[in-house]
């Protein structure tokens, strides 16, 4: 009998032992998702859940975390809203009642508003991916905003186009809620800039698959600047096609789209030429960003872009404020532990060096711009045009 060879196969299965009963006493801990996962958003929903997707991997590979002294794993758990806020609220009732969510995470305005007109009551926390100032305004005290409000590049993207097309608008961006209030706050920006709105024709850019006919409304009034946005693909179709019908000027755009996403329909960065935008991941050059668009390209074809670099690393600020909660089901505890937690997010967790949360849960790290100009990406600072 070769003793040696014995003790080696129960060494091994002692480890394998000690491996499957470590497993099989983690808790579960589900996490919920409402957002577009079909229709014309269904990429830009896809994106914000696959960064849940990738740290919840992560965390639960490297053995969980403990919390209080109970070792927990992550399941995410995602419902297709379609980009509906009446089905986003249908979400986060089951989310709640059926598979004991104690956090949602919603990446549009309309989603966020249905969702917190039971959040509190229901108890759960909202992570809200979308950068509508009013959303945070409400005081609700169990939502978190991820990214930097919209508004703070409303005069920089006016001042640049403007300066370099002309005072001539036109309106063709997308009709859901958020691309509303972004319009609601942009035009009068342009026009107070001592602009003019020439043309107005928003378009269903998550049913429609051809705009020519929206597009050629808008550019009949010739105008110097397009207004666009919404998710990246329908953007870029719409940014073709108006260059395809002869279009010469600028584009603002809307940051729910990514101008590299952007460019893979539209026909690459110079069919962008004059664009105003949000700086693609990619040109950011944290350690953190670098980082994650390594990791993303490892594992990934296409883009790797802000909402799912933001995803990622809330999803990390998740599970550290459930640490300092010392709670994974009590939601106003983990909302009270997100300031402790963001100083315990590893850089590398952390692509855009958020560092500070408001009073009233806005996240987001300082907005940077990014222009196209002779078919490459400029990043403009957003404090260099300020009123």
């Amino acid at each position: 009998m070769n003793l040696t060879k014995t003790f080696r196969r129960l060494a091994t299965a002692s480890a394998v032992a000690l491996a499957l009963g470590g497993a099989a006493h983690a808790e579960e801990v589900t996490i919920g998702f409402t957002g577009p996962l079909s229709g014309g958003a269904a990429l830009y929903g896809e994106n914000t859940l696959e960064g849940l997707r990738m740290a919840a991997e992560e965390i639960n590979d490297a053995g969980g975390f403990d919390v209080d002294g109970e070792n927990y794993t992550i399941d995410i758990e995602s419902l297709d809203d379609k980009y509906s806020p009446s089905q986003a609220a249908v979400n986060g009732k089951r989310l709640v009642q059926q598979y004991d969510a104690p956090i949602i995470f919603t990446p549009h305005s309309g989603g966020t508003f249905a969702l917190q007109a039971f959040n509190e009551r229901d108890g759960f926390l909202i992570m809200s991916y979308t950068s509508v100032p009013a959303v945070t305004a409400k005081g609700n005290e169990l939502t978190v905003k991820i990214p930097p409000n919209f508004t703070d590049y409303l005069t920089p993207f006016t001042k640049i186009t403007m300066d370099r097309f002309g005072k001539k608008l036109g309106v063709a961006n997308a009709t859901h809620d958020y691309a509303k209030y972004w319009t609601k706050e942009f035009v009068p920006v342009w026009r107070k800039a001592g602009g003019d709105v020439v043309s107005m024709n928003p378009m269903d850019y998550n049913k429609s698959a051809d705009f020519y006919t929206g597009v050629s409304k808008v550019l009949s009034e010739d105008p110097d600047v397009l207004f666009v946005g919404g998710a990246s693909e329908p953007t870029g179709l719409v940014v073709r096609q108006a260059r395809e019908l002869g279009f010469k000027g600028g584009f603002v755009i809307m940051d729910q789209a990514k101008m590299d996403e952007v460019a893979k329909v539209s026909g690459g960065l110079e069919s962008l030429e004059g664009s105003v935008g949000v700086v693609p991941l990619a040109e950011y050059n944290t350690p953190g960003a670098e980082r994650f668009v390594k990791l993303w390209q490892e594992k990934h074809d296409g883009v790797a872009t802000s909402e799912t670099a933001y995803h990622y690393f809330a999803m990390y600020l998740i599970m550290h404020a459930m640490q300092e909660a010392g709670s994974v089901d009590d939601p106003r505890a983990i909302r009270a532990a997100i300031p402790q937690a963001l100083a315990k997010v590893d850089p590398k967790h952390n692509p855009y060096d958020v560092t500070d949360v408001t009073e009233d849960g806005n996240l987001g790290a300082d907005p940077q711009i990014a222009e196209v100009v002779d078919g490459k990406v400029v990043i403009r600072e957003t404090a260099d045009y300020k009123d």
